[in-house]
């Protein structure tokens, strides 16, 4: 059982080594575009929520 955690674990360093990891500029990069797409998609919904609801208030008012 020993034997298959440490292969399991010298091919997971193996496969880690070959990974491509993005530069510090890169990942501050993606993460203002996904807070920016998530804030943008928030604010979207947010308000189509606020129309249906008003509207929907009319009509059973």
């Amino acid at each position: 059982m020993f034997a298959k955690i440490n292969n399991f674990i010298s091919e997971v360093t193996v496969e880690l080594k070959k990974v491509s990891w993005p530069t510090r500029n890169e990942l501050i990069g993606s993460t203002m575009v996904v807070i920016v797409s998530v804030a943008a998609m928030a604010t979207y919904i947010g308000i189509c929520d606020f129309i249906f609801s008003k509207s929907i208030h009319l009509i059973i008012k």
